[in-house]
């Protein structure tokens, strides 16, 4: 009988991350769940070893602390059963630009950004020695939306997505998969993080959707899930414009259209 490796989950005390605990515990895998709020986090597991029979250990953990985020990639370095890790844990962003400080922009991009970073470069090469596992990063829509006016969180978001692509071009040549996962509106505590009332949003999708059409995603091995978007075409579109204005790149001389004569630019 095959073993199903164990789901190392981030921010899964709720909203996302607990729903892909749920849906993870279904299918039979053992978890890891990581988040800050431990009674949250000791509540779901409980719940979880009842329903679906899995092993469940949780770990109270802030990862924009620097000595948990380093106990938590020595735990996905050495535990050999840890096959998936999902990325999920990340704040939001509330205010314009100007109204953020020093501290809640570090917070922001240290959690949304670096924290997610290290945990998959610290389970990244056991999986490419091993042939497999699974990494699963979660960003946001808003990641190529800058008329959002969510400046440094898009940017983070941003980030994500090519961090994943540029991980699948690196891992799965070694059999390991990574998935991006881009959400819009979703009904978590994240919009009450960020002072927002989330039925005042004019379309917002339950998480349990959410999850759902991810994990058709994951099952189905894409590199990038968009569960709400519903001409999948468009992000074909985008991938192969991108992919032709980089056929246009040529280093050695600046375009025509930059030419100081081009525009008339050129003194006598």
């Amino acid at each position: 009988m095959t073993t199903l490796p164990t789901v190392f989950i981030t921010g899964a005390s709720s909203g996302i991350g607990a729903t892909y605990a749920e849906r993870f515990a279904r299918r039979g895998h053992d978890l890891v769940l990581v988040a800050r709020d431990k009674s949250r986090l000791d509540n779901l597991a409980a719940r979880l070893r009842e329903a679906s029979d899995v092993a469940v250990e949780v770990l109270q953990a802030d990862l924009t602390s620097p000595a948990d985020l380093s106990a938590l990639e020595t735990r996905l370095r050495d535990d050999a059963r840890i096959g998936v890790l999902i990325n999920n844990a990340g704040t939001p962003q509330s205010g314009g630009f100007l109204e953020q400080s020093a501290e809640t922009i570090e917070r922001l991009i240290t959690l949304n950004t670096t924290a997610l970073t290290r945990l998959a470069a610290a389970i990244a090469p056991r999986f490419a020695q091993s042939g497999t596992g699974a990494i699963v990063n979660i960003g946001s829509v808003v990641g190529f939306a800058p008329e959002f006016g969510m400046s440094i969180y898009g940017a983070t978001k941003a980030f994500v997505l090519f961090l994943s692509q540029g991980l699948n071009l690196e891992l799965s040549p070694k059999g390991v998969y990574v998935q991006a996962v881009l959400p819009a509106s979703t009904r978590t505590e994240i919009w009450e993080r960020a002072g927002i009332d989330v039925n005042t949003l004019p379309e917002v999708m339950e998480v349990g959707e959410l999850v759902d059409a991810a994990l058709v995603g994951f099952d189905r091995r894409e590199l990038v899930t968009i569960p709400p978007l519903h001409v999948a075409e468009r992000w074909d579109a985008l991938d192969g414009a991108r992919q032709g204005l980089m056929s246009d790149i040529r280093q050695a001389h600046a375009a025509e259209h930059y030419q100081p004569q081009a525009r008339g630019d050129r003194k006598n």
